[in-house]
């Protein structure tokens, strides 16, 4: 049963139409397509985004901690200006104050006699040790002795 054509239909139909109860195939393969597109443009923007951060976990630099949270921040609330920020972070060598300030006070300490910062630290625990052991009522002989006689002191 051949019908015959709408007068105005096209005789030649282009290859991307299909018969009723075919596969479409351009669908299919246009959402192949897209799904992978998506995917590969995110993958790039998250290693865009994590520009910074590798960049001073590369090098090693203070101020990696920094950098890293103002890359969440970043991705988070959608303020470019914090990636920016860490992404100049990230290229600036911070100079070390830290250890010369460390030295130099460790130096200063050791002229005037003052023990170190780990021997103050047992200094100190001994001196709660003996004051502990002061506060404790005395209760030997001789102790209580002493404290009956208000002339002893």
């Amino acid at each position: 049963m051949s019908e015959a054509l709408h007068p105005s239909a096209p005789h030649h139909l282009p290859g991307f139409i299909t018969a009723p109860g075919d596969t479409d195939t351009l669908m299919v393969v246009v959402g192949i397509v897209l799904i992978g597109s998506v995917l590969a443009v995110g993958n790039f923007y998250l290693h865009l985004h994590t520009l910074p951060e590798r960049m001073a976990h590369k090098s090693q630099k203070l101020q990696f901690e920094i950098v890293a949270v103002l890359g969440l921040l970043a991705l988070f609330t959608h303020i470019h200006l914090f990636w920016i920020i860490a992404l100049l972070l990230a290229m600036v060598d911070l100079p070390d104050f830290g250890t010369p300030l460390r030295s130099i006070a460790g130096s200063v300490e050791k002229i005037a006699g003052v023990p170190s910062g780990d021997e103050a630290a047992e200094i100190a625990d001994e001196g709660t040790a003996h004051a502990v052991a002061a506060e404790r009522p005395d209760t030997t002989k001789a102790g209580v002795a002493k404290s009956e006689v208000p002339s002893h002191a």
